[in-house]
């Protein structure tokens, strides 16, 4: 097996991250391409006796590490303002410290893991982890809608957002009444299941969203990777199904963390 079939698999997986980590597709996108360049140039660097998908977030790890540089000067005045706003959120967390919540609750992988990719000690780990968490939520508040057909899912999802400390806005089952349903609330954060009950797609229904505002928005999909190739214009953040309560919870913080009233 060569070594690009060894991590084919894995490359819509550590999408889905990179994505999630810099709140962008194209970012988290060219994240990815340049650590597949890395590799490509350099092989027999790419193993350090681990498996596959760790030696590969490592690499990762590495290209994240070298280009996150945060000295608070030489802002770019024509930056997008959604990433001005988020990069004023991200200085209150450490980049690291964002990296092993979702690489733990995004990703699964365990705190040894996450260890080993980050070149960082369990214990240093574990505080780094319970800092990142306590600083997300102290995050403010917001107001959640959920678009779900399947009721368990949809009440599920509703009592882990209210557990969080977010509003419910609602609960859309179809692509019209997302849209009807988020006209009448001042939802600041959309949950939307891939496909709806009346056959209609949940990421058209979120594309019409925010062409009346622009909101962060999570997509729920038992099949991720047919939605992380990186060819097309996909979800930023993307969580599995059956997911976890940890999952929703690192998703929607971290997502919160590129909206801009939650900046100011």
């Amino acid at each position: 097996m060569t070594l690009g079939d060894e991590i084919r698999g894995h490359l819509p997986y550590l999408r889905r991250y990179a994505r999630a980590l810099t709140g962008s597709q194209q970012h988290g996108d060219n994240f990815v391409h340049t650590t597949l360049e890395v590799i490509v140039a350099a092989p027999d660097e790419f193993h350090d006796g681990n498996d596959t998908r760790i030696d590969l977030y490592r690499n990762f790890h590495r290209i994240w590490e070298s280009a996150y540089i945060d000295d608070g000067e030489g802002s770019d005045d024509g930056e997008h303002p959604l990433v001005r706003a988020a990069n004023q959120r991200l200085a209150q967390i450490t980049p690291l410290g964002r990296q092993i919540l979702l690489l733990t609750a995004l990703e699964g992988f365990s705190v040894e893991e996450a260890g080993l990719i980050t070149g960082t000690d369990s214990a240093t780990v574990e505080t780094l982890l319970a800092d990142a968490v306590g600083d997300l939520d102290r995050e403010s508040r917001t107001s959640v809608l959920i678009i779900e057909d399947e009721p368990l899912i949809a009440m599920e999802l509703e009592q882990i957002v209210r557990d969080l400390g977010h509003r419910v806005a609602g609960i859309a089952t179809t692509h019209e009444d997302a849209v009807a349903a988020f006209e009448a609330t001042d939802a600041g954060l959309v949950l939307a299941d891939i496909q709806l009950a009346d056959g209609s797609s949940g990421i058209d229904a979120v594309q019409d969203i925010l062409a009346i505002a622009p909101v962060p928005a999570i997509f729920i999909t038992a099949f991720p990777e047919r939605l992380l190739t990186g060819g097309r214009v996909e979800p930023t953040f993307l969580i599995s199904k059956p997911f976890r309560e940890n999952t929703v919870r690192a998703a929607i913080s971290q997502s919160l963390l590129f909206t801009p009233q939650l900046a100011a």
